[in-house]
């Protein structure tokens, strides 16, 4: 599961991938109150397995899914389509990273390249191998800054990271090496604070570091120790911090051994309870800068701005989702089931010549209501509109635009043919009844 800018106080996106399919809901105000059953949208466009998801940091309804399909799609959620695929990959894709504005996409894959794509265009403006080693890589921009961090293996199996230009892929700007460890390592940029956390999957430890705009561009800070490996971390967004204690960084980690998810806070040690603006600047607003079709369109704009100080009162922004309204025909073909349905069968009292004599005029009635039918599904004119029921199929085919709803209104059409088979034969089973009854009293 996925969360989109998930907070203490305000009600989030929570997104969920299941096999190739991608379903979004709307943790309503107040929080939970009961099980979510109801999604807004249900995305379908993966071939196999959806891997990573991540929302534009600045357009409304704007979603890049990666997939085992190889493929990269940008998803409008408003309208529940594609506004883009991206197929540059040929193989599987380890992570994808989007800069400040979403202008830009990075990707690391299993063929050992670190890609910067156009994601609207889906050109790659750059290429380069990331790192030797076998295992997956993870990359991250950091922040506006134009740079980019990867993290992975080198040839002999040591971890490590690297510094690129996103102009230039050709080479690193500088690359050091971590450890010795198997667990892949997970990057975090915080463009706030510009510090950048590295956190190794089957680790205990959480290493950080501060990001500069002078070489060699990353500096070691510390490192948070623990005795009890991870097996993932998630992060609270900025607003959700606890901004009397100095914290500027919240972790979720999800243990390997014990079934727990343990809040770890990045605290700066400061005795002052007063607001550290050094510490806060203003952090993006769970409000979009640009509308889905603006940025589709070419537009880009950076993530809006609030203060950590008076941003409290901040409440989460729903995606709109589009829902096409029902068909004109289908609505019309209840109500004239309905109608139908909803009328009084009356008893048929004549004679028994009058009633099988109207049982024939009925039967080819409904041989030639068949037949015009068959008629509309070859694309044949129906001339003969003389007959009320040819007026009826006429209005009905008129409305009826696809090969599908032309079989909705047949299955709908033969299921009342039925049904006016089956009244004529309990009217006649009643004529019989009635006429015996006749024969009775008049012996008596």
């Amino acid at each position: 599961m996925y969360f989109k800018n998930q907070t203490q106080e305000v009600p989030e996106i929570l997104l969920n991938c299941f096999k190739n399919q991608i379903k979004l809901w709307h943790i309503p105000d107040g929080g939970l109150s009961m099980h979510l059953t109801d999604w807004l949208v249900e995305l379908q466009g993966h071939k196999r397995r959806v891997a990573y998801i991540e929302w534009h940091p600045s357009a409304e309804n704007i979603l890049f899914s990666a997939g085992f399909d190889h493929l990269v799609i940008i998803w409008d959620i408003e309208k529940g389509e594609t506004a883009n695929v991206i197929d540059c990959h040929p193989d599987v894709i380890y992570s994808m990273s989007l800069n400040r504005d979403g202008s830009l996409l990075a990707t690391t894959c299993k063929d050992k390249k670190l890609r910067v794509i156009e994601p609207r265009s889906g050109i790659v403006k750059s290429e380069g191998v990331c790192h030797s080693g076998s295992k997956a890589s993870k990359a991250t921009f950091l922040g506006a800054s134009g740079r980019l961090l990867t993290t992975g293996f080198s040839r002999h199996s040591d971890r490590q990271y690297s510094i690129w230009d996103q102009n230039d892929l050709s080479k690193p700007l500088t690359t050091d090496t971590i450890d010795s460890s198997s667990g892949v390592v997970f990057p975090f940029y915080d463009s706030d604070t510009n510090i950048v956390f590295l956190a190794g999957k089957g680790d205990g430890n959480i290493r950080y570091y501060e990001i500069t705009a002078e070489p060699p561009y990353i500096h070691f800070l510390s490192q948070f120790l623990s005795g009890n490996p991870q097996r993932g971390l998630g992060f609270m967004p900025k607003r959700g911090l606890n901004i009397h204690t100095c914290e500027i960084f919240r972790f979720y980690k999800l243990h390997a051994i014990k079934g727990l998810c343990e809040p770890i806070g990045m605290i700066v040690p400061r005795k002052s309870d007063q607001f550290h603006e050094d510490l806060y600047p203003d952090t993006a607003a769970p409000k979009p800068a640009l509308s889905a079709q603006e940025w589709i369109k070419g537009l880009n704009a950076n993530p809006v701005l609030m203060s950590m100080k008076t941003g409290v009162s901040v409440t989460t922004y729903k995606p709109r989702v589009y829902k096409p309204s029902a068909p004109a025909v289908a609505s019309q073909n209840n109500k004239m089931k309905f109608a139908f349905l909803s009328t009084e069968t009356i008893p048929d009292y004549r004679p028994k010549d009058l009633i099988e004599e109207k049982n024939k005029k009925t039967t080819t009635n409904q041989t030639t209501k068949f037949q015009q039918l068959q008629q509309r599904f070859g694309h044949v004119e129906v001339v003969n509109s003389d007959i009320p029921l040819m007026k009826e199929i006429n209005s009905i085919g008129d409305n009826i635009s696809t090969e599908h709803d032309l079989k909705q209104a047949y299955k709908q059409q033969s299921e009342e043919l039925r049904k006016v088979k089956k009244q004529l034969a309990h009217s006649e089973r009643r004529v019989k009844e009635l006429e015996e009854l006749i024969k009775i009293l008049q012996n008596k």
